[in-house]
């Protein structure tokens, strides 16, 4: 027999030994068999909504009978219809089981012991993550202060003295999970042209497409002029497709094929590739997503404001806040109403949480449960 006491931890990898795994929204099911609860409402993760495009459910419906088949490794279909809608050649692509997994990939490929990534406080929790697997060192940039006009946001100065002779990757949330903070173009195009070219700049953009801003970049437009650019995006919010794992970067031809190295063969499924396709030509879903989450992010801040609740302006799908109450306390309070909202203490940002931006209804619900927990009116 085998002796039980092994330390299998002392034969991983250093980084691996200390890593600390992400941590997601709690799932509805496990709060029904803790709580007992029904009627659960989960604003915790980010996801729409409305659900997924009607077109996407349909290309799903149409695949199933087709499963037994491996999936296209390459994902030719899906990557010509990204070519298209943002015109550029298909060798610049590179899709991911989620963008969760492009970050991995260029951890993978650009960072080794010794090297530096950088990234700002209160980023993306991933970043770290990835980085530390391979053994990388993590410079992390102090952000701006809770009074600007960015509270806890990218402070690109601070982020461009992290820069040194080891640094191989820079990754920027724009705009930032969980602050929903962003840059303007004019002060990112300014530190990327000041970035050597030697280090790959990651800008992620999960929530793109929930971006009104006028002075919000037009990123696509900068990867002719700077090759070590590599854009990441997602379907999984505003698309509705969080289940399926589908995401994708636009880079430099040649990053995309280093990146494409590591990629396992069949990264992505069939119903994945096929649903991401349907869902990125139906613009009438989009529409109708961004119209919602704009009124929903109106409706959220317009209470936060009169209960007096301090939050972080956010152009997300999301806003984060805080109470005079703990906010463990408010989230397990919130729990026991079958709302699931996200504690963000482990991003630097205690005593505050993180809700989704909902349905009108959902969203009602949630402020008034949060009333009754912090005995405050709207």
């Amino acid at each position: 027999m085998k002796n039980p006491c092994h330390n299998f931890s002392a034969l991983a990898v250093e980084g691996v030994r200390t890593l600390q795994p992400y941590a997601p929204g709690k799932p509805i099911d496990e709060l029904e068999r803790e709580y007992g609860v029904s009627n659960i409402i989960k604003l915790a993760s980010n996801e729409n909504p409305l659900g997924s495009s009607p077109l996407a459910l349909a290309a799903c419906q149409a695949a199933v009978r087709e499963l037994q088949l491996y999936p296209d490794g390459n994902g030719f279909a899906l990557k010509q219809a990204l070519a298209d809608k943002y015109h550029v050649d298909s060798s610049c692509i590179t899709l991911g089981n989620g963008s969760n997994d492009i970050l991995e990939f260029v951890a993978r490929v650009f960072l080794s012991p010794g090297a530096n990534a950088v990234f700002s406080r209160h980023a993306f929790a991933v970043y770290p993550l990835v980085c530390q697997a391979v053994g990388a060192d993590l410079n992390v940039a102090a952000a701006n202060a809770v009074d600007d006009v960015m509270p806890y946001g990218h402070n690109l100065e601070n982020m461009r003295a992290q820069v040194n002779a080891q640094t191989r990757v820079i990754f920027i949330a724009n705009p930032n999970n969980p602050t929903g903070t962003w840059l303007d173009a004019s002060s990112l195009e300014s530190f990327i042209r000041d970035i050597p070219e030697t280090v790959i700049i990651v800008l992620d953009e999960a929530y793109v497409e929930y971006v009104t801003e006028k002075e919000y970049p037009k990123s696509l437009s900068w990867l002719q002029k700077y090759p070590n650019l590599v854009i990441t995006r997602t379907f999984s919010k505003v698309y509705g497709l969080a289940g399926l794992r589908i995401g994708y970067s636009l880079s430099h031809p040649d990053v995309a094929d280093l990146l494409n190295r590591v990629r396992q063969p069949f990264n992505t499924n069939t119903l994945a590739q096929v649903a991401a396709e349907a869902a990125l030509a139906d613009q009438a879903h989009i529409e109708r997503s961004v119209t919602a989450n704009s009124d929903g992010m109106q409706q959220i801040s317009t209470a936060f404001k009169l209960m007096g609740v301090e939050f972080i302006p956010s152009v997300g799908n999301f806003i984060s806040f805080r109470t005079a109450l703990p906010e463990q306390q408010v989230y397990q309070a919130l729990l026991q109403e079958g709302i699931i909202i996200r504690p963000i203490g482990n991003y630097d940002l205690p005593g505050y949480l993180r809700v989704t931006i909902g349905s009108h209804e959902q969203n009602e619900r949630f402020l008034q449960a949060l009333m009754n927990i912090t005995g405050t009116k709207a």
